[in-house]
């Protein structure tokens, strides 16, 4: 069957979705308008801010559309008027029924994971922070519940021993971009075959919060050393620590890389979170070894090795 012309409405806000979106720009799609959040007043200045996704838009003479809530009748009807025969939805809020069920196409997702293997806010951090090895991106029909419907197409890249969660990201925005291109293609050409989720992998991958992040030092190193990768560079795992020079008073610390060494035995006595100097590197002691910390950045400072912050501090403990 003969690829016909979808008018499309594109709904996103962050960087991952500016990938797609010029994706479907490239290949001559007719994006008719783009639904994002609306702007946040942020920082110092109180300065009105953008969406990545609105920023790109408006650099493209696309037609722009930022509710404040997606069943308001204003907007209801303002969607229905454009006519749209597709809705793609990237990284953004969860739309209500009225809004996915209006175009005669259908809604279809990207989401940044195997589904149904990590649904849920945040699949990228989770997958690593989990110890996965493979990951991937997902095209699927909208239906009621959350990241649950019928399966388009999906694509698996593998997890690096050396990768954070920024690279994974960047590895997976470029790949939900095809991924995005190739569906269209699909449903423009009354090709697509969609099929439901298989049963029994449901993995979760809620929310990030501040809790989420903070560093058990009573765990095992491999998993502090996954969460610290899972969390970098953003919003990065924190412990806090004491310094000998500032003894009972406790400084929050980001970490941003570690490094898993051999458990060679030494410090067997010492307690999770004591820290251990050799030379100019910085070991901490976990349930069942050392831990190498690469990077970090105490409150109030900038980004640093390990061995400029022992030239600043004289870590005993992290806590």
């Amino acid at each position: 069957m003969n690829e016909k012309k979808l008018k499309i409405v594109f709904f996103g806000t962050p960087e991952f979705a500016v990938a797609s979106l010029d994706r479907l720009v490239k290949d001559g799609q007719d994006i008719a308008a783009v639904v994002t959040m609306p702007d946040k007043i942020a920082g110092r200045g109180h300065k009105l801010i953008q969406s990545d996704v609105k920023r790109y838009a408006l650099s493209k003479g696309l037609r722009v559309l930022q509710p404040e809530k997606l069943k308001s009748p204003e907007f209801v009807e303002e969607l229905r008027a454009i006519g749209a025969d597709l809705f793609i939805v990237i990284a953004f809020r969860m739309l209500p029924e009225i809004v996915w069920a209006m175009p005669k196409e259908g809604t279809f997702n990207l989401h940044a994971s195997l589904l149904p293997k990590y649904r849920g806010a945040a699949p990228i951090n989770w997958a690593v922070i989990n110890g996965e090895t493979t990951t991937g991106v997902t095209t699927f029909f909208l239906k009621h519940e959350i990241d649950t419907g019928d399966i388009i197409g999906q694509q698996s890249i593998d997890i690096l021993p050396t990768d954070n969660v920024g690279d994974v990201h960047d590895k997976l925005m470029e790949l939900g971009a095809g991924m995005v291109s190739q569906t269209v293609k699909e449903i423009a050409s009354g090709s697509v075959a969609a099929l439901p989720q298989p049963e029994g992998e449901f993995i979760p991958a809620p929310k990030i919060f501040k809790d989420t992040c903070h560093i058990d030092w009573n765990a095992g190193s491999e998993r502090i050393h996954n969460l610290v990768r899972g969390l970098s560079p953003y919003p990065a795992a924190w412990s806090g620590f004491e310094d000998s020079r500032n003894e009972g008073e406790i400084t929050d610390v980001k970490i941003y890389a570690t490094a898993l060494i051999a458990n060679d035995g030494t410090e067997e006595d010492a307690a999770p979170g004591n820290v251990i100097i050799r030379k100019n590197r910085m070991f901490v002691k976990t349930s069942d070894g050392l831990l190498e910390i690469l990077s970090l950045q105490p409150a109030g400072k900038k980004r640093m090795d390990a061995d400029a912050f022992l030239r600043g501090y004289k870590p005993v403990r992290f806590v």
